[in-house]
């Protein structure tokens, strides 16, 4: 993102982006996509401008957001989130979005939408799900913000980074997430987040089914498991 310097989010720039996940989700040679703020940039967003929130504009800002919103939770690729300074509001929405999210020391994130006589609407539902519902009420409630430890412990962030080590680290995950096939990433990623909320009965029901019927039919399930047997690195087709 690469609005300076703190990634106002606009309704056009929402429809952008939609538009560009989109694009990207249908490219075969992309094997995972990377958001995070352009080095201009001191905040990873400090969410949604206020005057947005006005009556007369909020359908049409809800609407966009909610449009990438829709395009995260559709992807089938893994996203990974670098967050190095605030994320506020619709930024912190949608930094959760992530897969992965990576943080500095910097980052923040907070749900201020209250102090603006408004609650905010999808980190009202999204957050309960990462954080449980006490803290999400609570981030909510207040609009204080967490520092990037208290977002690890919580599991809002999957690591925190020196600002010194960042491009060093993502670069490694980066490489370490391409290194596997990408089907098979693709598939576990639907069936954790298509479980998520059943029953634990139902939801091992239908991960073992997915394992079977369709994992199974992979060629590189095959492949990843002859080279587990003849002790040498797989060689993915990526199907």
């Amino acid at each position: 993102m690469n609005r300076p310097p703190y990634n106002v989010l606009t309704a056009d720039m929402m429809t952008e982006m939609a538009r560009a996940i989109q694009s990207l989700s249908e490219q075969p040679r992309v094997r995972v996509i990377l958001l995070q703020a352009s080095p201009q940039c001191t905040a990873f967003s400090a969410g949604i401008a206020v005057e947005d929130f006005r009556p007369e504009r909020a359908f049409q800002t809800i609407e966009a957001m909610q449009s990438v919103f829709d395009s995260f939770l559709e992807i089938s690729k893994p996203v990974v989130v670098v967050v190095n300074g605030p994320a506020i509001g619709g930024g912190c929405e949608l930094a959760a979005l992530g897969d992965i999210l990576v943080a500095t020391p910097k980052a923040r994130f907070a749900q201020p939408e209250v102090r603006l006589g408004v609650y905010p609407a999808l980190a009202s539902v999204i957050l309960p799900h990462i954080i449980g519902h006490k803290r999400a009420l609570e981030m909510i409630f207040t609009g204080e913000p967490l520092s990037a430890q208290d977002a690890l412990r919580l599991g809002l962030v999957s690591r925190v980074v020196p600002e010194e080590k960042l491009e060093e680290e993502v670069r490694s995950l980066l490489s370490k997430i391409t290194d596997q096939s990408a089907p098979v990433l693709q598939m576990a990623k639907k069936v954790l987040y298509e479980t998520i909320g059943l029953p634990l009965a139902g939801a091992l029901k239908k991960s073992v089914s997915i394992y079977l019927n369709q994992l199974m039919d992979l060629d590189d399930a095959q492949e990843g498991l002859r080279a587990a047997v003849e002790k040498r690195k797989p060689v993915w087709k990526n199907r």
